[in-house]
């Protein structure tokens, strides 16, 4: 089973106007909602690729209660701990350009967090256990470190796409892929990465440090990727950015539904990369239908 974890979920509202005028009422001209968080993203996309998740966190509200109810409409599995408070709505505001105002979240108690590492008991070595996002201010810092010692010492795989300390807690217990992007591989190491060639020596890096599988997503640069046994680069197909939203998180889901169906390394980086892609030419999420007509244009290349 493969099980996602979003400790901050939220609703994603989308808005988008002509114009947007401080002090003034401003007309919305489409919107749209949808659940919102990586975690999340990551079940909803594996799910339109035929793999099906379980997915965690912590939910609370009518806000919460919204998205347990269309994550389970399609067909996914819940198993939310419900908290006091109520989920964060993010906002997503187009006009010329996409402004984010994101919510807090409700706080999350001690109790509610043992109650998901409980959770994690189930864990086993056939499992995929994906943690993706920030860390409420609420819970502990070292909470993914904590969770990925506990996946460890079940013999599960886990998959982390996080930021600088976060993500760094968890090198130690060897996860079993880590996607940065660009600009956070160079907080990782302090350092600005404005090439692929700069990015190289440090993606290899986090291979030294522990990470099994290290995929370094750089926008229209195109992705790298490295283990003990490869390090590849592959560019991106061309196509109009729709949506900046969960194209992250489609690598993941690409790189292991790939993964799963027992594809070579450089064929499972090929299909992790044009899912992320096709996510960011579609108003939605990626399809393997628009993944297939985007592959062809997505080359391997053996650094």
């Amino acid at each position: 089973m493969i099980y996602t974890v979003t400790l901050n979920p939220s609703i994603d509202y989308f808005v988008e106007m002509e114009q947007f005028i401080i002090g003034k009422t401003n007309r919305i001209v489409r919107e749209a909602k949808r659940p919102g968080g990586k975690g999340i993203n990551v079940s909803r996309v594996l799910k339109r690729l035929d793999v099906d998740t379980e997915a965690f966190g912590f939910i609370g509200g009518f806000t919460g209660r919204y998205i347990d109810e269309v994550l389970q409409e399609e067909g996914i599995r819940t198993d939310f701990i419900t908290v006091h408070g109520d989920t964060r709505i993010n906002v997503k505001l187009r006009v010329d350009t996409e402004t984010e105002i994101n919510g807090s979240g409700p706080a999350i108690t001690e109790e509610e967090n043992e109650r998901l590492f409980a959770k994690l008991e189930r864990i086993s070595e056939d499992d995929i256990l994906v943690i993706s996002g920030s860390i409420p201010g609420s819970l502990p810092a070292d909470l993914y470190g904590r969770i990925a010692e506990r996946t460890a010492n079940r013999a599960g795989k886990l998959v982390v796409d996080t930021t600088k300390e976060y993500l760094l807690s968890t090198l130690p217990y060897r996860p079993f892929l880590v996607k940065p992007n660009q600009d956070e591989l160079g907080e990782l190491f302090d350092i600005s990465i404005q090439s692929v060639e700069e990015a190289v020596p440090y993606g290899k890096k986090l291979v030294e440090m522990g990470a099994q599988n290290v995929i370094v997503s750089m926008g229209g640069l195109g992705a790298l990727f490295f283990n003990h046994d490869y390090a590849l680069y592959a560019n991106v197909p061309e196509g109009k950015l729709q949506n900046s939203v969960g194209a992250g998180d489609s690598v993941v889901a690409g790189f292991i539904a790939a993964y799963l169906q027992g594809k070579s390394v450089p064929e499972v980086f090929r299909y992790a990369v044009t899912a992320g892609s096709a996510t960011a030419f579609s108003t939605g999420f990626c399809t393997s239908q628009l993944i297939e007509e985007l592959i062809e244009q997505v080359h391997v290349t053996y650094l």
